[in-house]
């Protein structure tokens, strides 16, 4: 769900930096033969992603949830030569349209792709992360706050996407709801954190930024 009007949505993505060819195909390849595209980041997010990556200069980050690999190509463009970006995902379908992409972006052999459930993965990944993007299934995001918070590097960004759910976080809950509900609860334990700054932006289906302390 986007939450400004159409219009200013569209002002707003012509008047930012243009969504480069790599990322165009991959849209376009995605909304041709993938189910789902809707859950694929849009060009204003994308180049967010993309900006912070480069103003962080993160020399290791990591994605949970990459879907085809749109976000974590912009998360890329913020990469060193000697950096490295992990990412974990369960759908094995996926993975060569992942590849290719990351291949074709000159930085594949700075990309670790992880297929499986991100909590089993991630208490094995033995290092430290500047910066991490979670967007995946929204009933594990509390633990997915609880197992990152410790891999994240003093200063470093945990940014996490779809936070407003279609505007369903502002509403009553239904009690077989539980996406909805855990991420009320996310959206408050972020906030409350002692261990984070945090400002939930509105941008597309909402998008919290946390720098840790």
């Amino acid at each position: 769900m986007d939450f400004l009007p159409q219009d200013i949505e569209q002002y707003a993505q012509d008047h930012s930096q243009e969504e480069p060819q790599l990322l165009k195909e991959l849209n376009l390849e995605t909304w041709q033969t993938v189910l789902a595209p809707r859950m694929l980041s849009g060009p204003l997010q994308g180049r967010l992603l993309s900006l912070i990556a480069q103003l962080t200069r993160p020399k290791a980050i990591l994605e949970i949830g990459t879907y085809t690999g749109y976000s974590a190509l912009c998360l890329a463009e913020g990469l060193p030569e000697d950096g490295v970006l992990h990412t974990i995902d369960r759908n094995a379908e996926l993975k060569r349209l992942q590849q290719k992409y990351f291949d074709r972006s000159g930085k594949g052999h700075q990309f670790i792709a992880h297929l499986g459930d991100a909590i089993e993965i991630l208490p094995s990944l033995d290092q430290k992360f500047d910066l991490i993007f979670i967007d995946a299934d929204k009933s594990n995001y509390l633990n997915y706050l609880r197992l990152v918070t410790p891999m994240l590097n003093s200063g470093g960004l945990l940014i996490s996407d779809n936070v407003l759910w279609s505007g369903k976080v502002t509403r009553e809950v239904q009690a077989d709801d539980l996406d909805t509900k855990v991420l009320q609860e996310f959206n408050q334990q972020l906030k409350a954190h002692p261990e984070y700054q945090t400002v939930l932006l509105p941008i597309r289906d909402g998008l919290s930024v946390a720098r840790k302390k």
